[in-house]
């Protein structure tokens, strides 16, 4: 297995995914850090845990896993934060693609959208491709790190 650390992190809408796969992980081999939350609370609010899992990601280098009702808000909330290529991904394909074509760091999910076995495989395809390198997408990539540094500089 890849020596990458993962990190795995949820609001109250994605909590039983997130322990699912979670499992699902450290089963197949994984370094998995959960970031929370550790028990259910329905007032919990994903951003909380999207920074908390990408800063960890942004220091380590690894990658990190958010789940939260639809996958929606956790990617909102990733990508807010510079260095962080976050993406929902629905299905084997959009994982696939989502890595070589976006290289993406963080991979997000909803509980309500995605059923336990297909996140196994979304997550597995995520990890096992990587970034096809090709012209085209490092360009389009650095496009995207020049719109994050324009308006990171402007307060």
């Amino acid at each position: 297995m890849a020596s990458t650390r993962i990190y795995i992190g949820s609001d109250h809408a994605g909590f039983n995914l997130k322990n699912k796969i979670g499992r699902f992980l450290k089963q197949a081999g994984y370094s998995v850090e959960d970031m929370g939350p550790y028990s259910y609370n329905k007032e919990d609010d994903y951003p909380d845990y999207a920074l908390k899992v990408c800063r960890k990601v942004l220091n380590s280098k690894g990658k990190g896993i958010l789940l939260c009702g639809s996958g929606q808000g956790m990617d909102r909330a990733a990508n807010k934060i510079p260095g962080i290529h976050a993406a929902v991904c629905w299905n084997k394909a959009s994982a696939v693609v989502a890595k070589e074509h976006g290289n993406v760091n963080v991979l997000c999910m909803g509980e309500r959208f995605v059923r336990p076995q297909m996140a196994e495989k979304i997550v597995e395809a995520w990890l096992k491709n990587g970034f096809s390198e090709e012209e085209r997408h490092k360009r389009r990539i650095e496009k995207i790190n020049n719109i994050e540094k324009k308006f990171s500089k402007r307060k």
